[in-house]
């Protein structure tokens, strides 16, 4: 892909943008710390304007007929897989996300737009009859108009995938905020949908910091809004939200826990724990975090897991031989290297170290953190506790099934967790009794398929919301109810209105 230096632009109303009031700031490649361009802050004005262009564009876009509305979504489909090495570059550039997991991403972002394009079957309604002589009921999906979505950095393909299609499928616009950290693969989209002749506002790019989000609390042409994200920000575009009476889903926070049972296939399950705890450095919403192992196993567990975990390669993010890239910016890797000394101070073992590692002589300046390893952790340490957002791995000892499912009821997040055993008792009691979302049997990312929802429960849901699926068809969409009488106009007109008011007495009772 160019490396040429990087403007990012707003798109609004069909038209790309610089933006004339708000500010810039630097966009970095997280592999080498370079400057490799530029994007928007952009200004309230800006995301207001973004919000109106949507609100126009609104009433002839729910007036299209359903079956060209999914033209697009057909279409949008085949311009991710013809493009998919250019779109998992742009990932790859400036989120640092590995290569192979960038193509990843957006494969499975062409898996949910497969899923997407069964909207028409989704969004049937339901009919009543008989509610009355001649009156029968009907609920209809109607979409509500304009819609607002906030994305993170750590996955700018697949938050895309969960809003955008649904949202518009169903009838509505959309106004959407990358984040500033990784906001090329949205400007390789946005270009895609140009490309395929989606009508002007219809979707709409806004690039900025919280005021932008902000602006839409009490916009009157703003719908509801979405997010992925971190539990705080989650609870203040709620409360936000709140007070202007919009619609809300809003993905927050998580501490995943993996359970690993005397009978645990130890080989898949190191695999496992390498892919998720490691994959994408850490940064993913059910990477896991927590590793509760019972006593039969420990030892052998953690000499496993360390010898494993010595051998991850570091590097590039675009160099195919290296199994983890860097997290995502300077700021990342000080929190994390800071939540690395705090799990010391607490009096956990640090088994593995990684700060430091060793990279090539052009990644010097990336913001790297190796494999990090905690033994002799404890649920109340902070460590355990919170979010830490990078490649740092929790093992406790607990003593059976129970106890670890103590720890993962007693813990405020409920995103995900995941039990590695062959016993049937103890899959069907975990799946059964773990207190979170998403639950997964040996396997280390508990995600859910396209056809299902996403999402947690507890700190790591705010309302209750999920993406994917039908969920997200319902999120989308009002339930419209009509009453309707069925007059034969042969019938004589002057029927008895003692009876009429009767009929409609009964209707209303009901």
């Amino acid at each position: 892909m160019n490396t040429e230096y990087i403007k990012i632009k707003n798109h609004i109303n069909g038209k790309w943008l610089d933006e004339t009031n708000g500010q810039y700031e630097p966009l970095k490649n997280p592999s080498t710390g370079a400057v490799i361009g530029e994007v928007p802050l952009s200004s309230v004005q800006t995301s207001q304007a973004a919000v109106l262009a949507a609100a126009e564009a609104f009433p002839a876009w729910s007036a299209t007929p359903l079956p060209k509305r999914m033209n697009y979504i057909f279409d949008m489909q085949q311009a991710m897989k013809d493009n998919l090495e250019m779109l998992a570059q742009a990932i790859a550039i400036d989120q640092a996300k590995h290569i192979a997991e960038a193509r990843g991403e957006v494969g499975r972002v062409i898996e949910i737009l497969q899923m997407a394009c069964s909207i028409p079957a989704m969004i049937q309604g339901e009919t009543v009859q008989g509610i009355a002589n001649n009156i029968n009921g009907r609920i209809i999906k109607a979409p509500l108009g304009v819609f607002c979505g906030v994305a993170p950095f750590n996955f700018p393909a697949l938050v895309f995938g969960w809003f955008i299609p649904f949202a518009i499928g169903s009838g509505n616009t959309f106004v959407y905020k990358p984040s500033t950290e990784s906001p090329l693969f949205m400007q390789k989209m946005m270009q895609l949908l140009v490309d395929i002749g989606l009508p002007d506002g219809v979707v709409n790019i806004v690039h900025g910091d919280r005021e932008t989000v902000e602006a839409w609390y009490e916009d009157d042409n703003v719908a509801g809004v979405c997010l992925v994200g971190s539990t705080p920000t989650a609870k203040a575009i709620a409360e936000g939200c709140g007070r202007g009476g919009k619609k809300t889903m809003l993905l927050g926070g998580a501490k995943n826990f993996l359970v690993a049972m005397e009978d645990a296939p130890m080989d898949l399950m190191i695999e496992n724990i390498l892919m998720s705890g490691y994959g994408s450095a850490g940064q993913r919403c059910l990477a896991v975090s927590n590793i509760a192992v019972v006593p039969e196993i420990y030892d052998e567990f953690v000499e496993r897991l360390l010898a494993a975990s010595k051998d991850i390669t570091i590097g590039d993010a675009m160099n195919p031989d290296v199994f983890m890239g860097p997290v995502i910016s300077a700021k990342a890797k000080e929190r994390i290297e800071n939540y690395i000394e705090i799990g010391q101070n607490e009096g956990a073992t640090l088994a593995l170290d990684g700060r430091n590692p060793s990279v090539a002589e052009g990644n010097k300046n990336g913001y790297f953190i190796g494999p990090t390893v905690f033994t002799d952790v404890t649920p109340c340490m902070q460590i355990a506790r919170e979010e830490i957002f990078g490649p740092v791995l929790n093992v406790m000892k607990v003593g059976c099934i129970n106890g670890a499912l103590r720890m993962i009821k007693n813990h405020e997040m409920g995103n995900g967790a995941v039990i590695f055993t062959q016993n049937s008792y103890y899959t069907e009691k975990f799946i059964n009794e773990a207190d979170v979302g998403m639950v997964g049997v040996n396997v280390g990312i508990c995600a859910p398929h396209p056809y299902l929802p996403f999402g947690g429960i507890k700190g790591s849901l705010v309302g209750n919301n999920k993406v994917q699926g039908k969920s997200a068809v319902d999120f989308f969409t009002q339930n419209k109810v009509a009453t309707v009488r069925v007059v034969d106009p042969k019938e004589n007109n002057a029927a008895p209105v003692a009876s009429s008011n009767a009929a409609v007495r009964s209707c209303v009772a009901s």
